[in-house]
């Protein structure tokens, strides 16, 4: 586990970079993202700061998370939806927040090796699927809130249809190119939606085709 040192610095810099829901300080806080982190990578793992997780993925920067965790405006009534599980670091620090997490990957490898650390934690509200993302859950929805951890050029419209027309809100990056990518809040009310532009950012793309069929899980290197 890290030291507390290593999580105060941390809950330090978030505040320093502006973030101020306590309850998303808390549940970051709250959970050891060491166990989210490969093993070249532990050392960093309460650092600000993206690492490899394989598969050409990446762990969120902390700063990251809790930004869209914020802007997400997430409470324990909630059934959010999330896009993209990656390392299960997102989906384990919303679990604390809402009533229920359902969260969708389209790598079987990196899913199982969430689901496990899921088990360890006893995070028992969280709901996994392997599928395409783009698609969203269409048999669970409306959510009450969406996440998407991976950037498409615009919000997939599968997702905005299975969003709450009562005020859901939907937080996701968009753009062209990782080069050129922000961070968005919409937010939909009957039929009408409130865009909301929040900061630069950069993610991996969304992708909806699934993976190679012999695809394995790959060690990152800090090489």
């Amino acid at each position: 586990m890290a030291s507390d040192p290593s999580r105060i610095r941390l809950i330090l810099a978030l505040r320093r970079a502006g973030i101020t829901d306590a309850a998303v300080l808390a549940a970051i806080e709250s959970i050891p993202r060491e166990l989210f982190v490969p093993e070249p990578f532990k050392d960093q793992a309460w650092e600000d700061t993206a690492l490899p997780i394989g598969l050409g993925q990446t762990i969120s920067q902390p700063q990251v998370v809790a930004l869209m965790t914020e802007a997400l405006k997430v409470s324990k009534k909630h059934r959010v939806l999330e896009i993209g599980t990656g390392s299960g670091y997102q989906a384990a620090v919303l679990a604390k927040l809402c009533r229920r997490l359902y969260t969708i990957e389209r790598h079987p490898a990196l899913l199982e090796r969430a689901q496990a650390i899921f088990r360890d934690l006893g995070l028992t509200n969280i709901v996994t699927r392997c599928a395409d993302g783009t698609k969203g859950w269409p048999e669970l929805a409306p959510f009450d809130r969406i996440i998407v951890t991976a950037a498409p050029r615009e919000a997939p419209p599968a997702l905005m249809d299975q969003l709450s027309p009562e005020g859901g809100v939907m937080v996701l990056p968009m753009g062209p190119s990782p080069h050129d990518q922000w961070l968005w809040r919409l937010t939909r009310t009957g039929d009408a939606w409130e865009r909301e532009r929040l900061t630069a950012v950069r993610f991996v793309p969304l992708v909806p085709e699934p993976p190679p069929a012999n695809e394995t899980l790959d060690v990152p290197s800090r090489e």
